[in-house]
């Protein structure tokens, strides 16, 4: 009886062991993506958006301004709320340098659409046109 105990304490052990191994491998990537995101600076953009009439397009757009005093660069994706099936569902906008103080403007941006603003060193800036 005395090999049975020893035994089955030693799995239990292994398995509590290989458990938290197990722990330590998953939320290793989790966490450090975590610390990296709370780490990483709010992008200085402020944003607005404005209805244009008149327009053969979809009728909203986008207008970002750097606040800091320091040039950003900056690219954006469109996430269409309304996309026919044979286009896309995204639109990748091109990289844009904003020098301080002036603003950059994505167009064409319909209701619900969903545009992701990222810069390296920053964490994304995600606006939906409501």
């Amino acid at each position: 009886m005395k090999t049975s105990i020893r035994s089955s304490t030693r799995a239990v052990l292994c398995g509590s062991a290989l458990l938290a191994l197990g722990c330590v491998f998953v939320s290793s990537p989790a966490l450090r993506a975590e610390t990296e995101s709370a780490q990483a600076a709010t992008l200085p953009l402020s944003a607005s958006f404005e209805k244009v009439t008149g327009s053969e397009t979809a009728p909203y757009v986008l207008t970002l301004k750097n606040d800091s005093e320091k040039s950003v660069k900056a690219t954006a994706k469109v996430l269409l709320a309304v996309a026919f099936h044979a286009e896309s569902k995204a639109r990748a906008v091109p990289e844009q340098v904003i020098e301080p103080g002036k603003t950059w403007t994505i167009a064409d941006l319909a209701l619900g659409d969903r545009v992701i603003v990222s810069s390296e060193g920053f964490s994304p800036l995600e606006l939906t046109v409501k």
